[in-house]
């Protein structure tokens, strides 16, 4: 097995961070928050020549869930995540859509599995830890892989922010104490790919976001 690899694709228009893990040498990977633009996402892991496994979702919000149900109807793979308290985001992404006036094609989406905090994912030998960290949304799960010092880190935080609390289930004071308790504590050297914007490393927020000053 060769180095994890990432590759990101800007989908929707909310520009979200969908995000191609893989493995450079079996060409293995899996689709973290396809949000939508399927032909955009099928056609860039087809030209880089990836198999895909699974798609696993952060969230359910409809720039990272949206286009989930797609891709498993092209690619017959199955859904995995988020933790089960974003059922009712999944079960009213059409909602979401008309509430938003996206132009775009959603379906609702029933993952296959469901996460919980402590629980493991994988594919091929690259195995990430999961960890429950609402706030942003009450489901929302990060993906940690501790053998490549790296996470997915979804909307929780990002390079010079944190995800917004203002939308249904969001809570200010859960985000701050899940990023305090439980994405901190991942090092100070860990890289991270967030949903939108460029990534980074937790050691410079810690230092630098002004979002987390005194959390």
């Amino acid at each position: 097995m060769g180095m994890l690899q990432a590759g990101i694709i800007p989908v929707t228009p909310f520009q979200q961070n969908c995000t191609i893990l893989f493995d450079p040498d079996t060409r293995e990977g899996v689709v973290v928050d396809p949000g939508g633009d399927i032909d955009v996402i099928l056609q860039t892991v087809k030209e880089n020549g990836i198999t895909l496994k699974e798609i696993w979702l952060t969230h359910g919000h409809i720039d990272h869930a949206g286009g989930a149900q797609d891709l498993k109807d092209a690619l017959g793979v199955t859904i995995v995540g988020p933790h089960e308290d974003d059922l009712p985001l999944l079960q009213g992404l059409e909602k979401q859509a008309a509430m938003f006036n996206v132009p775009m094609k959603v379906r609702n989406v029933m993952p296959d599995r469901w996460l919980k905090d402590g629980d493991k994912v994988s594919f091929g030998d690259h195995e990430f830890e999961v960890y429950h960290c609402p706030g942003h949304a009450p489901g929302h799960v990060i993906y940690f892989n501790r053998a490549q010092n790296f996470a997915h880190l979804g909307d929780v935080l990002f390079n010079g922010s944190i995800g917004r609390t203002d939308l249904p289930g969001g809570n200010h004071q859960q985000l701050l104490a899940s990023i305090r308790d439980r994405v901190l504590p991942l090092g100070d050297d860990v890289g991270f790919i967030c949903g939108h914007g460029p990534g980074g490393r937790i050691g410079e927020e810690r230092r630098n976001n002004p979002f987390l000053r005194g959390i």
